[in-house]
């Protein structure tokens, strides 16, 4: 699971908000997440989330973009329903970042592939990823959102937790460990600062 949340636990605001997110994020923190993504085969993610990144990354040239559009997707629905034309206030906040940086929004043809052909997963969440984990191959990353990851989160079977914790404080939102049913205790396994503020802290499952 890789995430970005607040210093006191939120991952966005009450209405997704992400605009505290966007103002450290880094260049150094982007190349902590591509890294990660070396690693991984797969994205999956809800289909909320799905629908904000198909918005949003076969038109930027965000240092991450490349493996954003190239990974294959996997979208959570249990309505197997992927269409959405709404505007969120997430994907508001990524495009006035991008702005605010420079960076440009246009059309990459050949970057549409995986948003307009995903895998569909309409069964049983714990289920699926099982079978997932099964399959031959590298990692499994899922991309959020709050819901999709809270609910991942209480499957007990994500087997790493890549947490960006920024240096803000949002005081309400969605949090993506609220409603456990008993707390579970997370081995830090290392912690990289970036110059931005932002830790990047990786954690595994003390089980």
């Amino acid at each position: 699971m890789k995430m970005s949340m607040s210093i006191d636990g939120y991952v966005c605001g009450p209405n997704g908000e992400l605009d505290w997110m966007f103002k450290t994020m880094s260049t150094s923190g982007k190349k902590w997440i591509s890294k990660i993504m070396e690693n991984v085969d797969v994205h999956i993610m809800g289909s909320r989330t799905f629908n904000d990144m198909r918005k949003y990354w076969p038109y930027s040239d965000d240092l991450l973009a490349s493996q954003m559009n190239n990974i294959p997707k996997i979208v959570f629905s249990k309505k197997g329903v992927l269409n959405d034309s709404s505007t969120t206030t997430a994907i508001k906040d990524a495009k006035a970042a991008d702005a605010d940086n420079g960076l440009k929004q246009s059309a990459q043809s050949d970057h549409l592939e995986s948003w307009l052909h995903p895998k569909i997963a309409t069964g049983d969440l714990m289920e699926e990823i099982m079978k997932l984990k099964q399959q031959p191959g590298k990692d499994i990353i899922a991309h959020g959102g709050a819901g999709f990851m809270n609910n991942l989160v209480k499957t007990g079977l994500i087997d790493e937790y890549y947490l960006a914790v920024h240096p803000a404080v949002i005081g309400k939102g969605l949090s993506i460990f609220s409603g456990l049913a008993q707390p579970e205790q997370l081995e830090l396994v290392k912690s990289t600062q970036f110059e931005s503020g932002v830790l990047g802290n990786i954690y595994i499952p003390n089980r």
